[in-house]
């Protein structure tokens, strides 16, 4: 599969940052409602969305070459 094909990017960036979005707002949703499990929540996004950043950045540099 090459980096530059749509289902490598469907696959490894859209889909997993789209999951770490849902996290997120569902953590800042039961927060608003005073649910403490919010910030859970939020911070497993936060670190969902950074693990894709750095996906991103390891494999457009791996390509790259």
């Amino acid at each position: 599969m090459n980096s530059q094909d749509p289902q490598f990017l469907y696959m490894i960036l859209i889909l997993p940052s789209l999951f770490g979005f849902t996290l997120t707002s569902e953590g800042i949703h039961k927060c608003i409602h005073s649910e403490y499990s919010g910030f859970i929540s939020i911070f497993f996004g936060v670190i969902f969305i950074s693990m894709v950043v750095f996906a991103y950045i390891f494999f457009s540099s791996k390509f790259l070459i």
